[in-house]
């Protein structure tokens, strides 16, 4: 096994303890200080710092949504994250929990870019993760 592959591994698992405990203090440790965070094709990120994609997650986690981590899957310098989403309107529309991707681009051991997917097969792709 690859020493890129074992280290992204091991920060999958940092992520997902991070994520389903919601411990923003565990979160910004991974998190480089110029974080991006947007959609996948956006030039222009909704969040552009580590300051800035934890404010998201708070105002997120005050106004009820919750995020638990389904899987973490080592791709080509990226993670496909996983989530069962709660607690907004989306997931409510669908009995009260949705899936969603996330795509988590990461160099010397730091997220630096986050991009989120509604299907896990673009995500997959995008991340360099064989489905």
């Amino acid at each position: 096994m690859s020493s890129e592959l074992i280290a992204l591994e091991e920060l999958g698992e940092r992520i997902k303890v991070a994520f389903n405990s919601a411990d923003l203090g565990a979160f910004a440790g991974l998190l480089a200080p110029d974080t991006r965070w947007g959609a996948p094709d956006s030039q222009e990120a909704d969040c552009r710092s580590r300051e800035e994609v934890l404010e998201w997650w708070s105002r997120g986690r005050q106004s009820g949504a919750r995020a638990r981590v389904t899987e973490v899957v080592p791709g080509a310098g990226a993670l496909l994250v996983g989530l069962h989403v709660s607690g907004t309107r989306e997931a409510e529309q669908n009995g009260g929990e949705t899936e969603r991707w996330q795509v988590l681009r990461v160099e010397s051991d730091q997220i630096i870019d986050i991009r989120g997917f509604d299907d896990r097969r673009e995500a997959a792709l995008r991340a360099g993760v064989a489905d």
